[in-house]
């Protein structure tokens, strides 16, 4: 049997440290566009040069929101690890409508304050802009398009369609990106007769296409061809949810850690079309790999009909929720449903004194749970299942019934990983019962 692989955890303080400096780089950034506006401006005159002058200031920082919104989703690894897959995505949500709001607020702002100067009206004064200004055709379609994305990234619209549709309809923001990107240096007095201006937007773009094109597309592709991934074979674990083993080619070098999840790709009918991300459900060991599906999507179902021999394309690893985000010496890991497959990686490798919940409806849906209670007695460590139903014994989700469990609650490090509902509300459990927020540790994969 091949031995499994365990890396030495990062420091603790790097997961703290990189997500300050993210932030602390992007907003100054953010006042770096500012001064270039103020550095340009030599006196703001009237109504019509205010909103003008605000059309410039919106219009720099939504290119700027733009490049930033790429940058967060291009996979690079040191943030993906330390900031977390589901922080970045929701830094990149909210950067959106920032993003979407400043080119609204920049088209009206400087339709108004042309307007308002030549003494036409809004229409035709907009009609001149777009046709006569080098650029503002492919600037207005590119405007439309960024609209559209936003709008169908709102959550109410995202329930409404399958994570595919969604997925390739953001795409979208690259092409808009693009065809926005001409009339900013065409038209931009900030830009026209500045060339380190030029140079620096040049830079900040070519660099953010270089990181989407290397991380995002050619790495993939790269990892891929050199590991050689196949299916191994499918194991049923229970009702709806199956194991696959996959087993390639210095799969070591991946350096996948415990907690981490891979984007997958199965070359076979009906599935090569999409890379779903799911999670190690064991410690990589040697040259195999496995996940654990529940089938809750024709996706997701048609694993259980994968052959053994199928080619797999892999993007990853992904995720920070390992065992550097730990602060203390002592872990609650929390888990609902198939949530357990993260943190039974978790559950066999993180260092210290290891306490286990586990939640499901029913006793069938204990998924993996030999494998727990033989991790459980090789390591000393306490594993708790929480089931509904009449014959059950549910731990309730409350910050009473929670310090029952573990007493010195407050003193641990919490991973969670379950049902956005769950998690929601274990997170207010846990602060209900004295842990403290940088203590608990989570990732979602929601979209």
């Amino acid at each position: 049997m091949a031995t499994a692989v365990h890396r030495a955890p990062r420091l603790p303080g790097t997961t703290r440290l990189v997500p300050f400096l993210a932030q602390l780089l992007a907003w100054g950034g953010a006042a770096a566009v500012v001064a270039l506006w103020w550095a340009n401006t030599e006196a703001v005159v009237g109504p019509a040069g205010w909103l003008t002058n605000a059309g410039r200031v919106t219009g720099l920082l939504a290119g700027y929101a733009c490049a930033v919104l790429l940058a967060l989703m291009a996979r690079v690894p040191l943030l993906d690890r330390n900031v977390g897959t589901d922080r970045l995505a929701r830094w990149h949500a909210m950067g959106g409508r920032y993003a979407v709001s400043l080119v609204v607020a920049h088209a009206a702002l400087t339709v108004c304050g042309y307007a308002l100067t030549t003494h036409r009206n809004v229409v035709s004064q907009t009609t001149d802009l777009v046709l006569d200004y080098p650029d503002m055709v492919k600037c207005l379609i590119g405007c439309v398009l960024l609209v559209v994305t936003g709008v169908v990234s709102v959550r109410a619209a995202r329930r409404r369609m399958r994570y595919e549709t969604w997925h390739y309809l953001h795409f979208l923001t690259y092409l808009a990106i693009f065809l926005a990107f001409g009339h900013q240096l065409a038209n931009g007095a900030e830009f026209v007769a500045a060339p380190a201006a030029r140079a620096a937007w040049y830079a900040l773009y070519l660099g953010v296409a270089g990181l989407l094109l290397w991380y995002r597309f050619l790495l993939p592709v790269r990892r891929s061809l050199r590991h050689r991934l196949r299916v191994a074979g499918v194991l049923r674990e229970g009702p709806g949810v199956v194991s696959v083993y996959l087993t390639g080619h210095r799969l070591p070098e991946l350096r996948a850690e415990p907690g981490q999840f891979l984007r997958w790709r199965f070359l076979a009918p009906g599935l090569w079309w999409t890379a779903s991300p799911y999670s190690l459900s064991a410690p990589p060991r040697g040259d195999q790999l496995r996940i654990t599906v529940k089938a809750v999507g024709r996706h997701s179902a048609a694993l259980a009909r994968l052959r053994p021999g199928t080619r797999v394309w892999v993007e990853g690893p992904y995720g920070g929720l390992t065992a550097a985000r730990r602060t203390t010496g002592k872990s609650l890991l929390l888990a609902g449903g198939v949530g357990i497959t993260p943190l039974r990686t978790l559950f066999e490798t993180l260092p210290g004194q290891v306490t286990l919940l586990y939640r499901a409806r029913r006793p069938e849906d204990l998924a993996l749970r030999a494998e727990l209670d033989a991790v459980a007695a090789r390591r000393g460590a306490a594993v708790h299942y929480s089931v509904g139903g009449p014959d059950g014994h549910p731990v309730p989700l409350t910050p009473e019934g929670l310090s029952r469990l573990v007493p010195d609650l407050a003193e641990h490090d919490v991973f969670l990983c379950g049902p956005p509902g769950m998690t929601d509300a274990a997170v207010r459990a846990l602060r209900g019962a004295g842990v403290a927020r940088r203590r608990i540790h989570h990732e979602s994969f929601a979209f």
